[in-house]
């Protein structure tokens, strides 16, 4: 189970919070914090996997929880729910290490897509050695990144989107419509679908090939 700490201010939020995540499949609350020095106490003496962060917190800034846990040397993971929208915030979340990074208000289907991406990183991680190469790092960190999968249009599906999203994430060069539906069992036309979905969410840039004759064909690569 991964062990999570909701860290929120709002007491009735941080009851919404615990109960979103004791609803998703492999996560457990293991603590709830009011305020930064709460959770940083927490962190010392209790093991966490994951901390659900807000920023503004009444003795602090999240960003500042952050670092401190950072430079105590805990390597737990932070996901932060949070109503910052400043870009210079969200610059500063990337730079701290925040893996993940959900605006409020959001649903739970929203939160659940973090916690599943999460723990579908963390699964890929698992266990030592070596990765065989750039593709699979790629592959890995595509796992975090992609969209939310409430938010997809009607008739999209997220598996089909996690699928092709990692297909062009670990190919390590940009693919056509055709090569990525090869490489993932699905049609090219619902390849093209989603690979335009990537390119307009900004997850992926599209490339004209130009071939011997006619129209260039149109290849995606994955925004790295």
């Amino acid at each position: 189970m991964i062990a999570v700490l909701v860290v929120e201010d709002d007491r009735l939020a941080a009851e919404a919070h615990q109960q979103y995540v004791d609803r998703v499949p492999g996560f457990t609350v293991a603590g709830v914090a009011h305020s930064g020095a709460e959770a940083i106490r927490f962190c010392e003496r209790e093991p966490v996997d994951l901390v659900l962060l807000d920023f503004y917190l009444p003795d602090t800034h999240g960003l500042a929880v952050c670092r401190a846990l950072r430079a105590a040397g805990r390597t737990v993971d932070v996901i932060a729910v949070t109503s910052a929208r400043d870009l210079g915030v969200v610059r500063a979340a990337v730079s701290a290490g925040i893996v993940q990074y959900l605006l409020k208000p959001f649903t739970f289907d929203a939160l659940r897509d973090k916690l599943e991406r999460y723990a579908r990183y963390r699964g890929l991680l698992a266990g030592s050695g070596e990765v065989n190469g750039q593709a699979e790092v790629d592959g890995m960190l595509a796992t975090l990144r992609g969209t939310d999968h409430a938010s997809l249009p009607k008739g999209m599906s997220g598996e089909t989107l996690d699928a092709i999203s990692s297909a062009l994430a670990g190919a390590g060069e940009a693919l056509s419509a055709a090569a990525a539906a090869a490489g993932t069992g699905v049609s090219r036309v619902t390849a093209r679908r989603y690979l335009e979905y990537l390119a307009e969410h900004g997850l992926a840039e599209r490339k004209p090939h130009y071939g011997q004759v006619g129209r260039p064909e149109v290849r995606y690569e994955w925004v790295s």
